[in-house]
């Protein structure tokens, strides 16, 4: 390991490519620590952490996502979110809209293109709404908690309403989205991995100093009185930790092989067999952890909604029947997982595509018949086999969560041990692992790992 470590950054491109990435990611964790101006970043998070309790919210799944910079109100506090939200309205509208369609089909690089500059505008707009809403609920909530917005940025009215606060808020943290966006872009581009993927991981993996220093709190070792941890219970969280780690690089790397046979041609006087892969790798779970990420960022952004406007109407009604830890939240979790496992499946497998290619090659499957058949059966096998993917993902994603609810354990201990941010984690690692190792291979190493290579 410690020899490919070497190979890797003797490699100039390869090293630039992990060192700028790295610089990126190091700038979006200083962003997380700079609070809006006039926002006091310490009452703040004080506050949500008075709110939140120990019981599973909302606000502290957005937290852990964000690497704690929803709680302190910095200028990242919305995230990566809003892109996400936007990027899934898109793939939508790409899936719907048969003329977007057809455009992205005929001219991959120009419809790209567009999608992404549509994404960009749809970003921005999310991002406008989102932080209008954070700056009224920032502006109840100093009411009723004075010290977390500054008197001076109170001071300046308009109609009777701040305006300069409004101002500040809504221009800093939508900025900050856009710079996010770009980070996230400039990453994919011309760093290692999906930038977007890398900055929720990062964010993920800044709330484990907290986390474990909340385990060592709970178990309460310094005193005989037993703790609000038990062992026992640290012991069963370990083991889903361990399990949920297993089944999900399992999930990911699992793939069904359907056989393959060439037909034999005659080239002059011999008769020649075409060569190449003997069978076809169909993914059990063709989408990754992407499903997971949207799934979760699509009930994050009614139910963020639903929380800033309050109670007392429909919306507020709404975001309380799908808070997390309530059994819609699970089951709409669930659903949306399924859903977007084979949406994305969908819009990315193309079965007509390897029909035609295996067509042209003189390659079929045993039993069945070139062209229109070979279609029909490539969608219904990956059909089946995304099925059994998508229960997986989605029976993974809540087990822990489940659990942990059932044993009392505190939510963010649940949340970053098992579940939602295990998997993402574990699927952003493997993905940019595989990156690094189709690097590697092109230089004619052996790899990121002798044993288990990533397939």
């Amino acid at each position: 390991m410690y020899t490919t470590l070497l190979r890797i950054f003797q490699i100039p491109e390869l090293s630039k490519k992990i060192l700028f990435t790295l610089m990126l990611l190091a700038v979006y964790r200083v962003g997380g620590f700079i609070p809006v101006p006039g926002i006091n970043g310490e009452v703040a998070t004080a506050y949500f952490r008075q709110m939140t309790g120990g019981e599973q919210n909302l606000f502290q799944l957005v937290d852990i996502f964000n690497g704690g910079a929803f709680s302190q109100m910095t200028i990242f506090a919305l995230g990566v979110v809003p892109y996400i939200s936007a990027s899934i309205i898109l793939q939508l509208l790409v899936a719907l809209l048969p003329s977007l369609q057809r455009e992205v089909r005929e001219n991959p690089e120009f419809g790209r293109r567009k999608i992404n500059r549509w994404t960009r505008m749809g970003t921005l707009f999310l991002s406008f709404v989102q932080a209008t809403l954070f700056a009224k609920y920032a502006y109840q909530i100093n009411l009723a908690n004075p010290g977390i917005i500054s008197p001076d940025l109170l001071s300046v009215q308009l109609f009777g309403v701040s305006f300069l606060f409004y101002l500040v808020v809504v221009v800093t943290m939508t900025t900050g989205t856009i710079f996010l966006m770009w980070l996230g872009e400039q990453i994919t581009e011309k760093g290692i991995g999906n930038g977007m993927s890398l900055i929720i991981c990062m964010g993920i993996l800044s709330s484990l100093p907290g986390t474990i220093g909340l385990i060592i709190q709970q178990l309460n070792l310094d005193s005989p009185q037993p703790g609000q941890l038990s062992l026992s219970s640290l012991l069963v969280l370990f083991a889903l930790f361990v399990c949920v780690i297993m089944a999900t690089i399992y999930i990911i790397q699992g793939q069904r092989r359907l056989p393959l046979q060439y037909a034999r041609r005659v080239v002059g006087n011999r008769e020649v067999q075409a060569t190449g892969s003997s069978y076809i790798p169909l993914k059990v779970n063709y989408a990754g952890v992407i499903p997971v990420i949207f799934a979760s960022s699509l009930l994050m952004f009614p139910a963020t909604i639903g929380q800033f406007v309050g109670t007392g109407n429909w919306i507020g009604t709404v975001a309380d029947w799908f808070s997390p830890g309530s059994t819609p939240y699970y089951f709409a979790f669930m659903l949306l997982i399924i859903f977007f496992t084979y949406f994305w499946t969908a819009t990315q497998f193309r079965p007509d595509q390897i029909a035609s290619d295996m067509k042209k090659n003189g390659a079929f499957i045993p039993g069945v018949r070139q062209g229109k058949h070979t279609q029909e059966y490539l969608e219904a096998t990956m059909g089946r086999i995304t099925l059994i993917g998508a229960v997986l993902l989605a029976f993974l994603a809540v087990l822990p969560q489940i659990i942990g609810r059932l044993m009392n354990v505190s939510s963010t201990i649940s949340y970053f041990f098992g579940g939602t941010s295990l998997l993402i984690l574990v699927g952003v690692v493997l993905d940019t692992m595989k990156q690094i190792e189709s690097h590697l291979l092109m230089k004619r190493y052996d790899g990121f790992m002798k044993k288990g290579k990533a397939r």
